[in-house]
């Protein structure tokens, strides 16, 4: 194993970890137990590495982030699509 691949199995591993909340949110349809910020500086902070990635050229960096990047946007626009609905369902 080289050290591509090593940063190739990181970068899936730690790009998966998204994939059971998005997962979780889509099927239930509900967002209110997750803060928009959580998603939104996570965005934010792998649009930085991504660039870094691009600039370096770090094949591993960029796949990494571009998958996490789509996981968390998918995630923020659900928390947004699901505002209302998450409302209906409170027990205030």
């Amino acid at each position: 194993m080289n050290i591509t691949h090593l940063g190739l199995l990181a970068g899936a591993l730690t790009s998966a970890a998204a994939i059971p909340q998005v997962v979780r949110t889509y099927r239930t349809r509900q967002a209110r137990d997750i803060s928009i910020w959580q998603p939104v500086l996570l965005n934010i902070g792998m649009v930085l590495w991504l660039i870094y990635g691009l600039v370096i050229g770090d094949t591993p960096l960029i796949v990494a982030n571009i998958f996490s990047i789509v996981c968390y946007s998918f995630l923020i626009a659900m928390k947004i699509l699901y505002k209302d609905d998450d409302k209906s369902t409170s027990c205030v």
